[in-house]
């Protein structure tokens, strides 16, 4: 007699599909550290980035444009001079304002490079340079983003040596500045209302900030630069001005000489630490989402050891860049950061977001320098961040002089 027949599909185990985790590149959980009302603050952050700047970042990056559209949205979330008490401003400690732009770097460090040109480095230079009466008439619109500002140090030859070789000049003829020269690399200025302006004084030699209303002052042109691989979205600007009188109620009251700039950069320094970290986070998570779902050798990549090896340095550079800056925003918050601490935040945070968004490049192979795979993006804007605010090297000094007490500049 014949056996019957075996169904094989009856016996045969079912295999259900693998729940693969979600990419999370907070491992330590740090953003749950903040109260609750701060971190409803970073989670609406979040919210906004995910659904009204992926969809369409990647277009205005590949454009070299900036996204107008997303402005009245980003106006909604009321975040203009987060960190800054008083005259319509945000408030909130430190930790909240890095928190922000680390979250807004994870979607896109141009929009984190833009929001921290316009609510840290503008408004701050008036929040701790000017007059109250200069507060009053300036911080509330601008902290309602009515009014967009940006912060003109760097020239076409002059980047590190801003504190001592500034060739823009400023000179005085009773109630009215006139002032001459360049600034390059000025971010938001192609289109923005307020510039903040540092000129050397012709009378004491000394830096001394102007703020200048792009729109209506003769003699200030602007721009575009064009051509750049980094920070696409934000548009940089060459600004020429050639006899622009100023009043003198237009300058900065409180500001004397350089040391007080470099207030203003030891804060916004530091704060370049939280959108480099936030950049390399975008970068793993894209790599890591990638590598879930890529197949090779009939296997996805994710399960390969040379793969895990390398997410695992990237989730590691990231922890430590994260820790290292909440410990930051506690220093700040106790009064005792310094240009060292600062200084050190921004080198190793950029250091270690340059070589994760490598990483995330090479786990995506040829696709990690196609823009819609998202990781080019952020690999070519990590070289932006190594640089600006003061580079790689410049850090290091100003670190190796606390460290030494001796000065290496020249």
């Amino acid at each position: 007699m014949a056996s019957p027949t075996k169904d094989v599909s009856a016996t045969k185990e079912i295999k259900k599909p693998v729940v693969l985790p979600a990419p999370n590149s907070d491992f330590y959980n740090l953003v749950e550290t903040l109260p609750a009302n701060e971190l409803a603050v970073v989670k609406q952050v979040r919210t906004f980035m995910e659904t009204k700047v992926a969809p369409i970042i990647t277009k205005y990056w590949v454009e070299d444009s900036f996204p107008f559209e997303i402005l009245p949205a980003m106006k909604e979330l009321n975040l203009g001079g987060v960190g800054l008490e008083g005259y319509g401003c945000k408030g909130g400690g430190g930790l909240l304002a890095g928190l922000i732009a680390m979250e807004m770097g994870r979607i896109d460090a141009s929009i984190s490079t833009f929001f921290g040109v316009h609510s840290g480095l503008a408004m701050s230079s008036i929040y701790y340079g000017g007059s109250e009466e200069q507060k009053q008439k300036w911080l509330p619109p601008m902290a309602r983003m009515e009014k967009i500002g940006c912060f003109g140090l760097t020239e076409p030859l002059v980047g590190s040596g801003a504190s001592g070789g500034l060739t823009t000049t400023a000179k005085r003829e009773g109630d009215t500045w006139t002032i001459n020269g360049q600034k390059k690399w000025i971010g938001n200025s192609p289109w923005c209302d307020i510039s903040i302006i540092w000129a050397r004084d012709l009378a004491d030699n000394q830096v001394k900030g102007f703020i200048v209303e792009n729109k209506t002052t003769p003699g200030f042109k602007v721009e575009k630069i064009q051509n750049k691989i980094a920070l696409k979205v934000v548009q940089n600007g060459l600004i020429t001005m050639e006899n622009c009188r100023i009043s003198e109620e237009n300058r900065l009251q409180v500001d004397t000489s350089f040391r007080d700039t470099a207030k203003v950069l030891r804060g916004t320094r530091y704060f370049v630490g939280w959108e480099a970290t936030g950049c390399a986070m975008g970068a793993y998570e894209n790599a890591l989402k990638y590598a879930q779902e890529r197949l090779q050798f009939g296997k996805l990549i994710g399960s390969f050891q040379l793969i895990q090896d390398l997410l695992s340095r990237m989730l590691a550079n990231i922890t430590a860049a994260q820790c290292l800056l909440v410990r930051l925003a506690q220093l700040e918050a106790e009064g005792k950061m310094t240009d060292a601490h600062a200084a050190l935040s921004k080198a190793f945070c950029t250091a270690k977001c340059r070589e994760t968004v490598a990483w995330a490049r090479e786990i995506c192979g040829g696709n990690g320098i196609a823009a819609d795979y998202n990781v080019g993006r952020f690999f070519a804007d990590s070289e932006a961040l190594y640089t600006y605010e003061g580079t790689f090297q410049m850090q290091n000094l100003i670190l190796g002089k606390a460290i030494t007490g001796l000065s290496a500049f020249v």
